[in-house]
């Protein structure tokens, strides 16, 4: 491919970087994706962007496919190269989008996991008072309470809790803010590790949360200690950030039904990413009926 080419690519993801703001780890999987695209090119002798259409692109997906990318891997690099596509065009780098009308191709959606109510209760009941405990009980209690993403609550500083509205004000993707309640239980182990936080975090250190070595909590290490936890809590699953999530999310549609404000709550852009925890409540209401119904019970033999 011409360096014409890889020029525009370069000038992209500067626009990632610094007018769409993205975080680094969105920039690294453009990056990778266009790789792909770029390979691609350089292989059917395509010079310029302008010389990809809809019949390439067409074949190219297919060769994903057949390499065995999933349906929602390819839907994430078709995502992308319509997203590099629309900045061509608004640079007047070429006249047309050919990933414009290409589908990736369908796969079964997975159900997100999910712990119920006793579990989450089993889980973020740590007991003990030293340093790192009340720390991970704020974090846990935090994570259920509000549906925070992992990267999400460990950027939180100190001034974004507002305790006496008992709100949070998280930076979500693509650096957008929005408040989120924080429930009682959240905000009484979050008062108890903020009493304590000073002995271990750095003068000049404004998270939340923060390592034992006194700087900014890494999302690894809030993995680990989740899994740790979980472990000696006796939960057998294997336990991450994103559950709690998940199970946040789960607990609120399933007692409110509100979906459009569940959107709100987990900062969602598009409400058909809400709506898969719908499928999660309709499969609990089905196995009520197949237990509860007369005519879904089996026949005793």
């Amino acid at each position: 491919m011409l360096a014409a080419a890889q020029n525009q690519l370069d000038d992209f993801f500067d626009y990632l970087r610094y007018e769409r703001r993205n975080s680094p780890r969105t920039i690294s999987a453009y990056q990778q994706d266009l790789k792909r695209l770029s390979s691609y090119c350089n292989r059917q002798d395509i010079e310029n962007w302008s010389d990809v259409n809809n019949l390439l692109g067409r074949k190219w997906l297919a060769s994903l496919h057949q390499h065995g990318l999933s349906g929602s891997s390819i839907q994430r690099i078709l995502s992308g190269c319509r997203s590099f596509y629309r900045w061509l065009i608004r640079e007047q780098h070429v006249s047309a989008n050919p990933f414009d009308l290409l589908k990736a191709p369908r796969h079964p959606r997975k159900l997100p996991d999910t712990m119920d109510i006793d579990a989450v209760q089993q889980l973020v009941s740590l007991t003990g008072d030293d340093h790192l405990t009340v720390r991970d009980r704020a974090i846990l209690e935090l994570f259920y309470s509000s549906g925070l993403r992992l990267s999400e609550l460990v950027s939180l500083d100190v001034g974004d809790i507002d305790f006496s509205a008992g709100e949070a004000r998280v930076t979500g993707k693509g650096n957008k803010t929005r408040i989120v309640p924080v429930g009682r239980y959240a905000q009484m182990a979050i008062k108890q590790w903020l009493s304590v936080r000073p002995q271990i975090a750095n003068e000049t250190e404004q998270a939340i949360f923060v390592s034992r070595r006194g700087g900014r909590l890494a999302t690894r290490s809030v993995e680990k200690r989740l899994k740790d936890w979980a472990i000696r809590q006796g939960i057998s699953r294997n336990v991450h950030p994103h559950m709690l999530r998940h199970s946040f999310a789960s607990h609120m549609l399933e007692s409110s039904g509100d979906l459009r404000a569940v959107q709100e709550l987990l900062g969602h852009q598009n409400i058909s990413t809400t709506q898969i925890y719908t499928h999660l409540d309709f499969q609990h209401l089905a196995k009520v009926f197949d237990k509860a119904h007369p005519r879904a019970k089996r026949k005793k033999t």
